[in-house]
């Protein structure tokens, strides 16, 4: 049966999650930045990678599998590019410590590199990309994750879903935006699911013997489908490549996933930030960006379509919508484990605003 969800405030649900955080030796500005990523998953409408992950989080720094506190070391540093060693930091605080170092070199190159080892889950990759964009620069940002599939045509799971975000700064102060997981789905909208009690498209995994399932608990202990069938395969393989052979991380099987509370993860990402300035032709930029979001929104429609998007444009709405209707929806399983979480903590939980 399907959960009844919760509308709690935004405010109230990213103050406890900055406070959990800190309860377990976070510093403050550091809990602020984690809390703030999950909420703002939570009010784009991408639950999977919102506060569900805050229970998961608590655990590995309670067991020290990611240090409470991020201390990178520089390894390398060419002008443009850097390699940072995350040392089993935050990883949150260690993407956007590459954002702004990347964003820096990009104003003073026209492009700067960041590559990081030895970081953990940083949770919405577009959190980051977005920031860089809002800043005027066009951003790309590649991470590996644990072992979700199987290569095409296998039923073990040997590659990650190793997201990917790409930003860019629209028209009137907008940003235009892509995130996306190389399988069918993200894992997490799977266990999401299992949080709600509901099934999930049978074309997003397989049982561990290789069948197509309808059960999220099959559907986790299996493998997820990659997206666009073999091509999801190679693009999460070379997303891989990117952020794990690269940067010297862990790659395939060494990298260890954020609901796995005591194994370091091994992950790495790649943060890279271009300046559209040093292309030479910034206001032409913009009107070519504007001239693809006013062609794409003016298509004519497709059966059973009220509406073109331009991507980003319904994260946008969702947090609007969200912020309006006074905050943001949360199943039962998910608000139990928040609830236990903060009896585990002493923090307060906040009651919700409506049933």
């Amino acid at each position: 049966m399907a959960s009844s969800p919760v509308r709690l405030s935004a405010h109230d649900l990213r103050a406890f999650g900055t406070d959990v955080l800190g309860s377990l030796g976070v510093p403050a500005g550091d809990a602020a930045l984690v809390a703030d990523s999950l909420m703002q998953a939570d009010l784009w409408g991408h639950q999977s990678h919102g506060l569900l992950r805050l229970p998961w989080y608590a655990a590995r720094l309670r067991s020290r599998a990611m240090r409470a506190v991020t201390d990178p070391a520089v390894l390398s540093d060419t002008g443009p590019l850097l390699l940072l060693d995350g040392r089993d930091g935050v990883g949150q605080v260690l993407t956007d410590r590459a954002r702004r170092l990347a964003s820096e070199r990009a104003r003073a190159h026209g492009v700067g590199v960041v590559g990081v080892r030895n970081s953990n889950h940083f949770g919405t990759a577009m959190y980051f990309t977005r920031r860089a964009a809002a800043d005027g620069l066009v951003a790309v940002l590649t991470t590996n994750a644990s072992p979700a599939m199987a290569p095409w045509g296998g039923r073990e799971k040997r590659i990650g879903t190793n997201p990917w975000s790409i930003a860019a700064p629209g028209p009137d102060g907008r940003v235009v935006v892509v995130d996306i997981a190389n399988t069918a789905v993200a894992r997490g909208k799977i266990y999401l699911a299992q949080n709600r009690g509901e099934p999930i498209p049978e074309t997003w995994a397989l049982t561990a013997a290789g069948a197509p399932t309808t059960d999220p608990a099959e559907g986790v202990l299996g493998v997820i489908l990659p997206m666009a069938g073999h091509k999801g395969y190679a693009i999460s393989f070379l997303m891989d490549v990117l952020s794990g052979a690269l940067t010297g991380s862990a790659v395939g099987t060494g990298v260890h996933g954020p609901y796995e509370s005591d194994r370091p993860s091994g992950c790495g990402h790649l943060f890279l930030a271009l300046d559209p300035a040093a292309f030479g032709d910034p206001a032409g930029y913009e009107q070519r960006v504007r001239q693809l979001v006013d062609e794409v929104k003016d298509v004519p429609l497709a059966q059973g379509f009220d509406e073109i998007f331009y991507p980003g444009e319904v994260e946008d709405r969702a947090e609007t919508a969200n912020l309006a209707a006074g905050g943001v929806l949360l199943a039962d399983q998910s608000l139990a484990e928040l609830r236990a979480l903060a009896d585990e903590t002493g923090v307060h939980f906040p009651a919700g605003a409506s049933r």
